[in-house]
């Protein structure tokens, strides 16, 4: 029985899963007719073509997966109702997270209203509070004043995908709390898991002094990060850990050993208990039951979820005196995540814990039992997880860790097997013994510092943060082969081959420029700036994009990984054309990154690192490239908008034009220093405003092209309507950002510019607007 079973589950996991997947590469969900022939053929191919049910699990895998796509895409905010305001009665779903300049907070939607009656709005939304929030507890029922929008992510080389992650999440809509007098805390029931779980955080908070040490035991016990900095994240990104602060599925399976234990125990101390509940059963229902209570305190986060499900199934089979393999569990727990939930590939949890946990089963072989035993499977399963996601590390996060393996080994025993089960030990001695619980805390609080400052030692060793070049789906697959080639069991020849499939993950195809040509990309920052300049062997970014009171670095979360991500390893010079935020805010990061980078700006005195004044006059040379900068005039650095670096950029294939926020007044002497030649390809002064791009600056520049960088539905309404309409006169094609995604341009030498597809339309998906 067990030999046709496991087959039978993973073929059938593995069918559905390609079917579902298949479906996340559409542009478009196919129409609901179509949805429904296949359907029927799925029925058929089940009921008449046994050879060929692998097929109608594939068929029935891209069906369910369009089909629920297509609901959650119906289910977001209609776009009649962008911008407008809504009263929202929900519960708080999740932590609320507080910062400085806001609150944020998940609301699940129980009914919305326009003044003109209800709104079909359902699912969950992700609201901020500016001013005036009050302190917010989970499972709390409010009746809001909301402004809502679609959820709409910025798309740009190497960075996230915010409405890929939105789909995946079933997040309908976002915005923020308006100013109401009507804004008010309903009754309703106050409890919930979120409820025990900031509980538990307060407790912990409560009892450790060190702020720093509180916010690692909430992590590591609960799941609850926001007392985590941007700093920890990227320390525990650098060592490779972050599946450990975000609740792994090791501590899920160190919670059913626990059960475990404690049938044990139970059957020690009352023998006669076996009369009624047999041993392996009682094991089985204990080991779930904890498991499941410990999920429910985790958040029910995707690795908690896949374990628990593996677990389920080892307990169901049991409890039925039937056997179950590991591959079999596995397959299972993958169709009964599938079932539930198909958009759950779109994340990358589902992917590190299915593969890590397949690289393990398929390449750790037993070797008996004892403390040697666990030391070599503990060792050699941090090296094989290590070397076997890191493909999918750097597909998802255009970053690995080469310390992960050696981090790893260290924080996995230690977050598992001491810092956790002293953390809810502590917990749980609150309420039978609370003068034991605080030396508790103290001591896994204790242990986690130390644990910590070697992690942060690790986190500035070579190879810690590891970059390289946006990946091709065919050199990841070929990496995972290779890894799997490389662990394969003893006995198996020529095993070394394997690295050979790691070169094209390593060493990606370039296009290499030319002498005097040059690529440029306009990053979607939102409403703000950032260009990425590239000549054959030198680099330049003129601005760098916002940061925000809470924290929040476009220079982090975009330009960095743009530039990793697009090849680019070394920065020769950082321009910042003013000090406005929303060119100026990422500078200091991206400084910190590349310090061999020669820094300008347009005003010096703004800025928060130290920068050379750039003004008119100051030119250079790179790779048969040249570079002019047209303002500010000598001793004119401290006139805000007017006082931006305008950089124009020469080769023999044509010219570009970067103006900053530069305004009417300053225009004419911008258009008087262009000079002769080509039309530039000119980026729109200002974002569009109307104190810029004045008719006679347009006709003045004679621009070939006019680009924009803007965010989308922004609060300045940039690009003016009056703006487009002077371009759209002078029949200058215009593209934005907004629209578009980041903006690849190509100047090739001795050939006119070209624009390419921006990247919002170089990757369509079905998810975005």
């Amino acid at each position: 029985m067990a030999r046709t079973t496991m087959p039978a589950a993973i073929t059938a996991a593995s069918a559905l899963l390609a079917g579902v997947l298949l479906v996340q590469w559409l542009a478009k969900l196919p129409p609901p007719w179509c949805l429904g022939l296949l359907l029927l053929v799925v029925a058929l191919l089940a009921w008449r073509c046994p050879r060929w049910r692998w097929l109608a699990c594939l068929l029935f895998g891209m069906v369910w997966a369009a089909w629920r796509g297509g609901a959650a895409m119906e289910a977001r905010l209609p776009r009649t109702l962008e911008g407008r305001d809504l009263v929202v009665i929900g519960t708080m779903a999740d932590l609320p997270l507080t910062r400085t300049d806001a609150s944020r907070f998940t609301l699940r939607v129980e009914q919305a209203t326009l003044d003109d009656g209800p709104v079909a709005l359902h699912g969950e939304i992700t609201v901020s509070w500016y001013e005036g929030a009050p302190v917010l507890q989970p499972c709390t029922r409010w009746h809001l004043l909301l402004r809502l929008k679609r959820p709409r992510g910025l798309l740009d080389p190497g960075s996230a995908d915010s409405e890929r992650s939105a789909l995946e999440r079933g997040i309908v809509a976002t915005g923020y709390v308006r100013d109401d007098d009507a804004n008010e805390l309903l009754a309703g029931p106050h409890w919930c898991v979120d409820g025990v779980r900031d509980a538990v955080a307060r407790g912990i908070a409560a009892r450790v002094h060190d702020p720093h040490d509180a916010a690692l035991l909430q992590a590591f016990s609960v799941g609850d990060t926001r007392g985590l900095t941007p700093r920890d994240w990227e320390i525990a990104r650098a060592n490779g850990v972050s599946h450990l602060i975000a609740i792994s599925g090791f501590h899920v399976g160190v919670a059913a050993i626990f059960g475990v234990w404690l049938a044990m125990l139970g059957h020690a101390l009352w023998p006669r208990l076996g009369l009624w509940l047999p041993r392996p059963q009682s094991q089985a229902a204990a080991a779930l039951l904890v498991a499941a209570a410990y999920s429910a305190l985790a958040g029910f986060g995707l690795p908690t979820v896949r374990t628990l499900l593996m677990i389920a199934v080892v307990a169901l089979a049991r409890c039925s005196r039937r056997g179950s393999s590991g591959a079999q569990s596995l397959a299972l727990a993958m169709i009964a995540i599938l079932l539930v939930d198909p958009l759950a590939v779109l994340a990358a949890g589902f992917w590190l814990s299915f593969v890590g946990v397949a690289f393990l089963m398929l390449c750790l072989q037993a070797r008996g039992r004892g403390l040697r035993a666990f030391l070599h499977e503990l060792t050699a399963g941090q090296l094989v997880m290590t070397v076997a996601l890191l493909p999918l590390s750097l597909w998802f996060f255009g970053q690995a860790s080469l310390v992960g393996a050696l981090s790893n080994l260290i924080a996995v025993p230690l977050v598992s097997f001491v810092i956790v089960p002293c953390a809810l030990s502590g917990m749980l001695l609150l309420g039978l013994c609370p003068p034991l619980a605080t030396p508790v805390l103290w001591l896994a609080a204790r242990i986690a510092h130390a644990q910590w400052w070697l992690l942060e030692q690790m986190a500035s060793w070579p190879g810690a943060h590891w970059y390289l070049p946006t990946l091709q789906p065919l050199a990841l697959l070929l990496a995972l082969l290779g890894a799997l080639w490389l662990f394969l069991p003893r006995g198996v020849p020529l095993r070394w081959l394997g690295l050979l499939l790691f070169l094209p993950l390593l060493w990606p195809p370039r296009q290499p420029l030319q002498e005097g040509a040059f690529r440029v990309w306009v990053l979607d920052v939102g409403q703000g700036l950032s260009v990425l300049l590239r000549t054959r062997d030198h680099a330049l970014l003129y601005d760098a994009g916002a940061r925000y009171p809470s924290g929040f670095d476009l220079g982090d979360a975009v330009v960095l990984p743009a530039i990793h991500a697009l090849g680019i390893t070394r920065l020769d010079m950082l321009m910042i054309s003013h000090g406005d935020n929303d060119h100026a805010g990422g500078a200091e990061t991206v400084a910190n990154a590349f310090p061999q980078a020669s820094r300008y700006a347009g005003e010096p005195a703004r800025m928060r690192i130290p920068m050379h004044q750039c003004m008119t006059g100051q030119s250079w040379e790179w790779d048969g490239v040249y570079f002019r900068v047209l303002n500010p005039g000598r001793g004119k650095g401290d006139r805000d908008n007017d006082s931006s670096c305008v950089l124009l950029v020469e080769s023999r294939g044509g010219r570009l034009l970067l103006t900053g926020d530069v305004s009417s007044t300053v225009e004419p002497q911008v258009a008087a220093a262009l000079g002769p030649g080509p039309p530039p390809i000119l980026l729109v002064p200002h974002h569009g405003s109307k104190t810029s791009s004045s008719m006679e600056f347009i006709a003045a520049v004679r621009p070939s092209l006019a680009l924009v960088s803007a965010g989308w539905h922004n609060r300045f309404g940039h690009p003016k309507p009056e703006v487009l309409a002077r371009y759209g006169a002078a029949r200058i094609p215009v593209f934005n950002t907004a629209e578009q995604g980041a903006i690849p341009l190509e100047f090739p030498a001795g050939a006119p510019p070209r624009r390419e597809p921006g990247w919002r339309l170089q990757q369509p998906r079905y998810w975005r607007e």
